[in-house]
C-alpha cells in the first residue's frame, strides 16, 4: 500500500512540474502563442440551409487548431501541453539524447503571426460575399490569458440579409450557340429568387461549357463566359447578365466534326508499334505479330464515328469504356485540327499494364455474426485474357473462426468452424451475347458479363461438414445512370451434407425443418434484379430502391413436364439428387432526406417472401431470411429473433441456427448529425436510430410454436430496438460503432407491458462495423 501511495504521489509531482513549465519562454522575439478560439459570435444569423452552409465555410476559414488540440478542435485543448514543454526545454540541445528527444517529441509553437487572423478575416468576409451576404463582415479580437505571451482569439461574424437573384438573361451569344442555350433553358442552375451564390455561378459556367462542347465547340473554355451583376436596380436583389467574353479566339467560335482516329498500342515494357490495321478511318498501330487487344474489342470502346459532331460526353464515355477494360496503364487523347477546316483528328497513345495482378491478404476477421478468427485470401488475375479485354480471376481462401452469440435472455453458445474455398471467374467489361455484335448503348455506362465456377468446404466442429459447389452466368448493365439491371440466367448450386455427428442429428430430430433445409439438393435458379438510384443528382431527397426475383427449379420442372411428369410432382431429381423448387421476391427501399451537409434523416423499409413447393416444400437454408446484427435490428445479434413469436427452449443451446423464416419485414429510421467537422483527418458524426422487424414461416412447424405468419397479434410479433452510435468518416472509409437497446421482443418473457425485456443489460447489443447500415 505504501508503495502504491508513493507511486501516485510521484506521478502527481511529475504532472505538476510539467503543467508548471513555461510554454512560451523560447518563443521568437515579438511572437505570441496562439492557444485557440475563445468564442465565435454570430450576428443576424441566417438559419436557412444556405445560411448554415455559408456559416460552416466561414467558420472553417477562421478555425485553426492550436498546440495540443483535442482531435483537431480549434476551441478545445488537452490540459497538458507535453509537446510545447519538450520544445521549450530541449530546444537548446544540438546533439545527443536531448536533440533526439527534441526531434521526436517537440511540437513547434503555433503563433498568432502564423495563424494570421487579419488575412483569415478578409478571406472569411469574402466568403460571405461569395454566398450573397454583401453586407456581411468578419472581425477578430485578442483575448489575453494568464500568460502575457499567450492569447486566445475571438471572432465576430455579422451575416446580414442575403441578396437574392432578380433577373437572369443570356445575351450576346452567336445564333447557333443561343439556340443551344434556349434548347436546354430548363436545365439552368441560376434562377430568380434564389440566393446569390458564386459557387452556383461557377457551376452554371461549367454547365454552359459542357453544353457547348457537347455540340462540337471543342476549344470553348470557361474563361469565355462572363457574369455582369447589378445590385442598384432593386434593393437586396442582383440582376445578372451572362455574356460571352470579349476577344474569344476564332477556333472556339466554331463547331468541329470527328475525322480519323489513330490508336498507338504500346507494350507494358515500352514496346513501340511496328505494324498497323486500318478500316473506315480507324487505325490501330501495334507491336508484334498481331495486336495485343483484338481490333473489334478496341473499336467498340470508341463511342463515335467519323463525320459525327464532336461531343464531350461521347469522349468521356469512350475514355471510361477504355479504362473499364482494365488492360491499360494510361490512355492519352490528343485532338488535332486538320488545317483550317472544322475537322478534328484523334490520336491516342495507350500503354498496356502488366498482364498479371495478384493479392495476398491475411486478416483477423470479426463479423456481425460474432464470428472471429484468422483468415487468408489469395487472388490472381490474368488481364486481357485471350486478347478479349476480359479478366480471368482465381481466388483461393481459407479461414478458421470461433463464434460466440447471445440472445436477449443472456444465453450464450460457442461454435467453431473452418472454411476453405476456391473460385474461378471470367469477367468481361461488356455484355457478351452471340447476337450483340454491333455498338450498343449499355457501353455508355458500366456493364459486365461474369462466368463463374466455385467450390466451398464448410466445417462446423462437432456438428456437420458441408460441400457446396456450382456455377453462375450473370449480366449487369445500365441503360441510364439511375437504373441498373442484373440478370442471372443460369445459377447452378449443389449442396451436400457430407457427414454429421450424433449431436447434430439430435438437434435435427427436434428441428426437422432445419434438417430438410440442409439436406443434399441442387438449386438451379434464375434471378433478375433492378435497382433505381438517384443519389448521384445530389438532391435533397435521395432514393435507392432495389427489387429482386429468383426462380429455382421451375425451368427444370418444365422440362420434366414436357416428358409427361407433373410440374408439382415431388421427388424429381437432377443427376440423382433432388432439386429445390421455389419463388423468392425481395424489395428494399432507402430514402435519405438531407436537411444540409451535417444533418440527415434516413429511412429503410425492406421485405421478402419465399414460397417453396413441388419438389421441396422447405427452402434451402441459405435462401431463408433472418434479422438482427449490425446492419439490421441492432439491439439483437444475428438470427436471435424469430421466426414469429417462437422462443427457443432454454436448453436448446444452438437454437440460433434455425431462427430463419420464409417472410421478412423490417424497417429502420436513423437521424444522422455532425459532431466534429475536423476530427483527426475526418469528421465525427453521431446517430440515433429505431429498428423494427421479424421473420415468419408460411407453413406451420410443430417444432416451432408461434412461428407461422398470422395477422393476430401482428404488431406484438415485431421486435423493436433503439440506440445511438458514432461514425468516423474519412470519406473513403466509414468506421461505425452502434449501441442497440432492445425495447420489445415478440415472445413472452414473463414481464408484463410492451417493454418486456427482463433485464436491461440483456437487451443491449454493441456492433462495430465498416460503412453505414443503409
Amino acid at each position: 500500500m505504501k508503495m502504491k501511495i508513493n507511486n501516485i504521489l510521484g506521478l502527481l509531482v511529475v504532472v505538476t512540474v510539467i503543467a508548471g513549465c513555461s510554454t512560451t519562454k523560447n518563443l521568437p522575439e515579438g511572437e505570441t502563442l496562439y492557444t485557440g478560439i475563445k468564442d465565435i459570435h454570430v450576428n443576424e444569423k441566417d438559419i436557412s440551409e444556405n445560411g448554415e452552409k455559408t456559416l460552416e465555410e466561414v467558420t472553417a476559414a477562421v478555425s485553426v487548431a492550436p498546440n495540443n488540440s483535442f482531435f483537431g478542435s480549434a476551441g478545445h485543448r488537452i490540459p497538458i501541453p507535453f509537446g510545447l514543454w519538450v520544445y521549450n526545454n530541449f530546444r537548446k540541445y544540438e546533439k545527443g539524447l536531448g536533440r533526439w528527444i527534441f526531434r521526436k517529441l517537440a511540437a513547434t509553437p503555433v503563433t498568432v503571426s502564423s495563424v494570421n487572423p487579419e488575412t483569415r478575416t478578409k478571406i472569411a468576409s469574402n466568403l460571405l460575399k461569395d454566398y450573397g451576404y454583401f453586407d456581411g463582415n468578419v472581425t477578430y479580437s485578442v483575448d489575453s490569458t494568464k500568460n502575457p505571451r499567450a492569447v486566445k482569439l475571438s471572432y465576430e461574424i455579422s451575416m446580414g440579409r442575403p441578396y437574392l437573384i432578380d433577373t437572369v438573361t443570356y445575351e450576346g451569344f452567336p445564333e447557333r450557340a443561343d439556340r443551344i442555350i434556349r434548347k436546354h433553358f430548363d436545365e439552368r442552375l441560376v434562377r430568380s429568387n434564389r440566393n446569390f451564390d458564386v459557387t452556383l455561378l461557377n457551376s452554371e459556367r461549367e454547365r454552359l461549357v459542357n453544353l457547348f462542347k457537347d455540340n462540337g465547340y471543342y476549344f470553348f473554355r470557361g474563361e469565355y463566359i462572363s457574369f455582369l451583376a447589378d445590385t442598384l436596380m432593386r434593393s437586396g436583389y442582383v440582376n445578372l447578365k451572362i455574356v460571352p467574353a470579349a476577344n474569344i479566339p476564332k477556333e472556339a467560335k466554331k463547331p468541329y466534326v470527328i475525322g480519323t482516329t489513330e490508336v498507338r498500342l504500346i507494350g507494358c515494357n515500352g514496346e513501340q508499334p511496328e505494324d498497323s490495321i486500318c478500316a473506315r478511318d480507324f487505325t490501330v498501330h501495334y507491336f508484334g505479330k498481331k495486336p495485343e487487344l483484338k481490333y473489334g474489342v478496341l473499336r467498340k470502346r470508341f463511342i463515335y464515328r467519323s463525320g459525327e459532331t464532336y461531343s464531350l460526353t461521347r469522349q468521356n464515355y469512350t475514355q471510361e469504356a477504355l479504362a473499364r477494360l482494365g488492360v491499360f496503364k494510361f490512355n492519352e487523347f490528343r485532338y488535332v485540327p486538320r488545317g483550317e477546316s472544322d475537322t478534328l483528328d484523334i490520336k491516342v497513345n495507350s500503354m498496356f499494364d502488366l498482364p498479371y495482378d495478384s493479392e495476398l491478404e491475411f486478416n483477423l476477421t470479426t463479423k456481425d455474426t460474432k464470428q472471429t478468427g484468422p483468415g487468408a485470401k489469395f487472388n490472381l488475375s490474368r488481364k486481357n485474357f485471350m486478347r478479349m479485354g476480359a479478366s480471368l480471376n482465381l481466388e483461393v481462401k481459407g479461414s478458421y473462426e470461433w463464434q460466440t452469440s447471445s440472445t436477449v435472455d443472456g444465453r450464450s453458445s460457442v461454435m467453431n468452424s473452418y472454411e476453405l474455398g476456391a473460385a474461378l471467374s471470367l469477367e468481361f467489361p461488356r455484355i457478351v451475347l452471340p447476337w450483340l455484335k454491333d455498338r450498343i448503348d449499355p457501353f455508355r455506362f458500366p456493364s459486365n458479363t461474369n462466368f463463374k465456377v466455385y467450390a466451398e468446404q464448410i466445417n462446423r466442429a462437432r456438428y456437420f461438414k458441408m460441400l457446396s459447389f456450382g456455377g453462375t452466368v450473370s449480366y449487369s448493365f445500365q441503360p441510364k445512370r439511375s437504373m441498373k439491371h442484373s440478370v442471372t440466367p443460369l445459377n447452378l448450386a449443389f449442396n451436400t451434407l457430407q457427414n454429421s455427428t450424433e449431436e447434430f442429428n439430435q438437434i435435427a430430430a427436434r428441428n426437422p425443418m432445419l434438417f430438410y433445409s440442409l439436406s443434399d439438393q441442387f438449386i438451379p435458379s434464375q434471378s433478375y434484379t433492378v435497382t433505381f438510384d438517384n443519389s448521384f443528382r445530389k438532391r435533397r431527397n435521395r432514393t435507392w430502391w432495389e427489387n429482386s426475383l429468383t426462380s429455382a427449379g421451375n425451368v427444370t420442372s418444365l422440362i420434366y413436364a414436357a416428358f409427361g411428369q407433373k410440374f408439382t410432382e415431388k421427388d424429381k431429381k437432377l443427376l440423382g439428387t433432388p432439386f429445390a423448387q421455389f419463388l423468392k421476391y425481395s424489395s428494399e427501399v432507402r430514402n435519405t432526406l438531407w436537411f444540409n451537409g451535417t444533418h440527415q434523416l434516413a429511412f429503410r423499409a425492406m421485405g421478402g417472401i419465399i414460397w417453396s413447393y413441388g419438389n421441396k416444400t422447405i427452402a434451402p437454408y441459405t435462401e431463408q431470411f433472418y434479422v438482427g446484427g449490425a446492419n439490421s435490428i441492432r439491439a439483437f445479434t444475428i438470427r436471435s429473433i424469430g421466426p414469429g413469436r417462437y422462443r427457443p427452449a432454454e436448453n436448446n443451446t444452438y437454437s440460433y441456427v434455425d431462427q430463419t423464416g420464409d417472410i421478412k419485414l423490417e424497417a429502420n429510421m436513423e437521424y444522422r448529425f455532425r459532431l466534429f467537422s475536423n476530427f483527426a483527418g475526418g469528421s465525427l458524426n453521431g446517430a440515433v436510430f429505431l429498428d423494427a422487424g421479424n421473420v415468419w414461416l408460411l407453413r406451420e412447424d410443430p417444432a416451432r410454436s408461434g412461428a407461422e405468419f398470422t395477422f393476430n397479434r401482428f404488431f406484438d410479433s415485431i421486435a423493436l430496438g433503439t440506440g445511438a452510435g458514432i461514425r468516423y468518416d474519412l470519406d473513403f472509409l466509414v468506421l461505425r460503432l452502434d449501441l442497440g437497446i432492445a425495447l420489445h421482443v415478440p415472445y413472452d418473457t414473463g414481464k408484463k407491458g410492451y417493454y418486456n425485456i427482463p433485464r436491461f443489460k440483456d437487451g443491449m447489443g454493441l456492433h462495430f462495423a465498416i460503412g453505414y447500415p443503409f
